[in-house]
């Protein structure tokens, strides 16, 4: 391994610069890099194999006869039910390979190309955890996860977005609902007096206590990991913090193990050097020394992914109402259990000779598109240009009714405005109703 020395006091700005980045470029051990893609690709192939099994390729991209595409990419189309079985045996084998290290750098592309597409195809499956996933196989698309030494961005670069993932999480929770109403948990908890101890969880106070743990816990945890005389402490806090999180509330699925594996990329080297001696798993021999130059060009955009990380989840702030109503930037911004949201949606659409119809949604979404549809104002303008279309009018008209975290349904939008008339885009949207979301 490099030192790194002082530079001298008389090299120009650009070679300070250089000197003062140079801990950037410092050769480490790849030793958590390694232990981290084999976790990965293994933790992603059974997560798909689960997906598959659960028959969840078939009800979600297969069955529905109408997608809800994200703005911008409405030129994303599922295959058929041949095709989207082989996107998803395609990406199990990519995380096959990304575990063995075999074809690294094309299977990581692979893989990230082929859950990202398949994760834009409709966003009522969005979940924090699969814009996670695909954040997480970009990076590894550029980290030299096969080497036997890397440079220490390589490994900062994976701690630094778990921090983010973690520090914005918390903060999201600082709010009244969260923190001095003790909601969703004052609803969800009670429903789980079935496990061990599950009694107490019918108690108030349970449900601060947990509130305010899980605000704690977010906004600290990433400081604790990144301190080597805390680390071991905060990654057994982790594994507790996750392991209940999966008891209480397993309709998550694999995010709280897919975070636990993920944490274990601020253990100390050491440990990963033990585990990979113990399991015979070799590292290449690779001396990064002659790429220096080249690995230059990956800081900029670096930066620039970081950058972006941190301002989507602050995004929200350029618009004005209660979020949880309006959901206007409340996508990829690691907000996470914050609410319990139930919505209904009548649509009606008026015929030539001016005779207006009641839409059975039914007709047209499943039951999951539905649920997620009829709280969100993107989906119900969506959806409204499509029954515009499907019935060749000129005239669409939604009447909403919207309950967040146990308070009183709402009129949710102006059942007067012509959503056939209206086009979805980043602005605010006028037509929901002010009264009914502060």
């Amino acid at each position: 391994m490099t030192e790194i020395k002082k530079p001298p006091l008389n090299l120009p700005l650009q070679g300070r610069l250089k000197y003062k980045l140079a801990f950037l470029f410092k050769e480490v051990s790849a030793a958590p890099l390694i232990v981290f893609r084999i976790a990965f690709g293994v933790m992603m192939f059974l997560s798909l194999i689960r997906f598959a099994a659960n028959g969840w390729i078939d009800s979600l991209y297969v069955q529905p006869k109408f997608f809800f595409t994200y703005y911008g990419f409405e030129w994303i189309k599922p295959l058929n039910e041949t095709g989207m079985y082989i996107v998803f045996g395609l990406m199990m084998l990519a995380a096959l390979c990304i575990a063995a290290g075999y074809l690294y750098r094309f299977s990581a592309v692979i893989f990230f190309l082929l859950f990202t597409y398949v994760e834009l195809l409709d966003k009522t499956n969005y979940l924090n955890h699969y814009y996670f996933i695909s954040i997480i196989s970009l990076l590894m698309c550029v980290l030299p996860a096969t080497k036997k030494v890397v440079p220490r961005w390589a490994i900062l670069t994976l701690q630094l977005q778990m921090a983010i993932v973690y520090f914005f999480a918390g903060i999201a929770k600082i709010n009244a609902d969260w923190l001095l109403n003790a909601m969703p948990l004052k609803v969800w908890l009670p429903t789980r007096t079935n496990i061990p101890f599950g009694f107490l969880f019918d108690e108030n106070i349970v449900a601060y206590i947990f509130s305010w743990c899980g605000m704690l816990f977010d906004v600290s945890i990433a400081f604790f990991l990144f301190n080597r005389r805390t680390v071991w402490y905060a990654y057994a806090v982790v594994i507790v913090f996750h392991v209940l999180t999966a008891i209480l509330f397993p309709g998550i699925g694999m995010f709280p193990f897919i975070m636990i594996v993920c944490a274990s990329v601020f253990l100390p080297t050491s440990f990963h050097e033990k585990l990979l001696s113990k399991t015979g798993i070799e590292q290449r021999t690779s001396h990064i020394g002659q790429q220096f130059n080249l690995q230059f060009l990956i800081i900029p955009i670096l930066i620039l992914h970081f950058t972006i990380q941190i301002i989507l989840p602050l995004r929200s702030h350029l618009y004005p109402n209660n979020l949880f109503y309006t959901e206007q930037g409340y996508r990829f911004s690691w907000r996470v259990m914050l609410m319990e949201k139930a919505g209904l949606v009548f649509y009606h659409v008026k015929d030539k000779n001016g005779k207006l119809h009641e839409i059975n949604n039914h007709d047209f979404l499943t039951a999951q598109q539905e649920k997620q549809m009829s709280t969100q104002p993107d989906m119900i303008l969506q959806f409204a240009q499509f029954l515009k279309e499907q019935f060749n009018t000129n005239e669409v008209y939604a009447e909403a009714y919207v309950t967040v975290n146990g308070k009183g349904s709402n009129l949710f939008l102006d059942p007067k405005i012509n959503l056939a008339t209206l086009q979805d885009d980043f602005s605010h949207k006028k037509w929901i109703l002010a009264q009914a979301v502060r």
